[in-house]
């Protein structure tokens, strides 16, 4: 009885702690969490899942997406028409190319993050905003933020 109340415990504490983290910290444990997930069940069923549009990755305005290593969007879970798109030259707001950004840290690196900035769909405004990516295979996942 003691172990299963212990278990519980420290379950609604994680919790807590993942409801207390800043949106970075919530986008960066969603994506590391996908790419857990496409290294134990792979690549098909890991883009299935993140095109899911209430699939797990979508925790309100955040949500995982996934580029290949051309830009291409590979998995969306709000957008599915942007899937199979080129987006690699397309600029953000202030005419940066930021996929082409994301790639090669993708390549380069393996992880990081890349500021940009985006019409925020909450508030229609153009603000800055910050994706966390990891390549798992010839995928990019991804998860952005805005500041």
């Amino acid at each position: 009885m003691k172990r299963i109340l212990l278990a519980l415990l420290i379950n609604l504490l994680s919790v807590n702690l993942v409801l207390a983290a800043s949106p970075a910290d919530q986008a960066k444990a969603m994506v590391e969490e996908a790419v857990a997930f496409f290294n134990a069940n792979g690549k098909q069923k890991t883009l299935t899942e993140i095109s899911t549009p209430k699939g797990k990755w979508v925790k309100g305005e955040l949500y995982v997406f996934a580029y290949d290593l051309n830009g291409v969007v590979v998995a969306h879970p709000i957008n599915p028409k942007l899937i199979g798109k080129n987006l690699i030259d397309v600029p953000d707001a202030a005419g940066k190319t930021f996929r082409k950004d994301i790639a090669e840290v993708a390549r380069t690196k393996g992880t990081g993050w890349v500021d940009y900035k985006y019409k925020n769909p909450s508030t229609n405004k153009i603000e800055d905003k910050s994706t966390f990516l990891m390549k798992a295979g010839d995928v990019i996942i991804c998860c952005g933020t805005y500041k």
